[in-house]
């Protein structure tokens, strides 16, 4: 590899850390995004909840930043994350179980209007660069936490919603998100009727038409800073 590589790489890697803390970036909104999923899927009690809830306000309200929101978007979302903060809130410190599936459901809502405030400024933009696969790749995530929460509440709708008499939690449901949206299926977890059912079947369906049309394009039409078309690879 050429000495001349090492610093364009170098700056590569110094750009994507800086995004990763700038209130302006999706780097932060996908940051905030992985730091909700670790946390929901590694603390499995119900405060778990409402740490990823209060992470989840930050990363919509960064979303919302960055994709420059409708008013009118920014408004529902900002009375939808009063009420989470204020659901998450008293989750920490116990509720009865209607409360709880209330706050699920708002919280459900929430991660829905950040992916496509996302997706309608990622169309608008006439550069494809390292923030459109950034804000792709958060889209994408904020897709599948959220079919996470439409299974948890799912799961108190629907009788032993995955077939094995047990109790779904969140650590359940976002590893079955993650795993009907990227149509992994590894088939230890499977709802055992609907709406179960009927709601994975749109994940996955969302799930490979995300992959196909907006990544797909995105990896084929970017080109890093650097990139030189037709050029070969200096292996000296």
């Amino acid at each position: 590899m050429s000495e001349r590589s090492d610093p364009q790489r170098t700056g590569a890697l110094a750009r994507f850390g800086r995004n990763l803390i700038s209130a302006d970036s999706y780097g932060s909104v996908l940051l905030l995004v992985l730091i909700s999923y670790v946390v929901g899927a590694m603390w499995t009690d119900r405060k778990a909840t409402s740490v990823v809830l209060f992470v989840e306000i930050a990363a919509v309200w960064f979303a919302l930043r960055v994709s420059h929101a409708r008013p009118r978007v920014r408004g529902i979302a900002t009375v939808l994350m009063v009420l989470v903060a204020i659901g998450a809130f008293v989750t920490w410190f116990g509720v009865d179980e209607k409360a709880y599936r209330v706050v699920v459901v708002l919280a459900g809502l929430l991660y829905l209007v950040a992916p496509f405030s996302i997706i309608r400024h990622l169309a608008q933009r006439h550069e494809i660069d390292q923030e459109t696969m950034l804000g792709a790749i958060s889209a994408y995530l904020l897709f599948g936490i959220a079919f996470a929460f439409v299974y948890l509440e799912a799961g108190h709708i629907q009788t032993d919603f995955f077939g094995n008499g047990q109790p779904v939690t969140m650590t359940q449901t976002l590893f079955f998100s993650f795993t009907t949206l990227t149509t992994t299926g590894y088939g230890n977890l499977v709802p055992a009727g609907n709406p179960g059912q009927t709601i994975a079947v749109l994940e996955m369906m969302l799930g490979q038409l995300f992959l196909i049309t907006a990544m797909g394009k995105i990896v084929t039409e970017w080109k890093p800073r650097g990139w030189k078309p037709g050029a070969p690879e200096d292996v000296s």
